[in-house]
């Protein structure tokens, strides 16, 4: 058994949410992923949508993009550009920087086949961004008549 399979047997995990949880392996090791930080992210499914919960702290929401590529790979991707205050006095300088200014981030999904890829809405507020993705209705059952 894998590590995968022993962590969602352990945690009792629906076999369809590792489908979207893990990003998709083929982002990692590619040059537009080089120096890209991957910022920790809170999925949610309910009965209509999925949720995605990504802390984005001194970005704005000019700053990100949230795209689908290949029909259903959600993409989060910022430069990851902040200013930092200059002093409004000459002669001032700062004498402490601890915060980090925020990396190039990219984050790739692969989205499940129920995800309505035409249905996704972003919003960043206070520093977490946001993302929502509608679920297609169950499809209801068909059945044939027997000749």
């Amino acid at each position: 058994m894998d590590l995968e399979a022993v962590v969602s047997h352990l945690l009792n995990i629906p076999e369809t949410i590792p489908t979207y949880v893990h990003p998709s392996r083929a982002a990692h090791g590619t040059k537009e992923n080089q120096g890209a930080s991957t910022i920790p992210v809170d999925i949610l499914d309910s009965a209509k949508d999925y949720t995605f919960y990504l802390d984005v702290p001194g970005l704005s929401k000019s700053d990100i993009q949230v795209t689908v590529e290949d029909e259903n790979n959600l993409v989060i991707r910022s430069n990851g550009k902040r200013k930092r205050e200059d002093g409004e006095e000459e002669g001032c300088k700062y004498i402490r920087l601890e915060r980090k200014a925020p990396q190039k981030m990219l984050r790739k999904f692969r989205l499940p086949e129920n995800a309505n890829v035409g249905a996704i809405t972003a919003k960043c507020e206070n520093g977490v961004l946001t993302v929502v993705v509608e679920k297609h209705p169950p499809s209801k059952p068909k059945t044939v008549a027997v000749n």
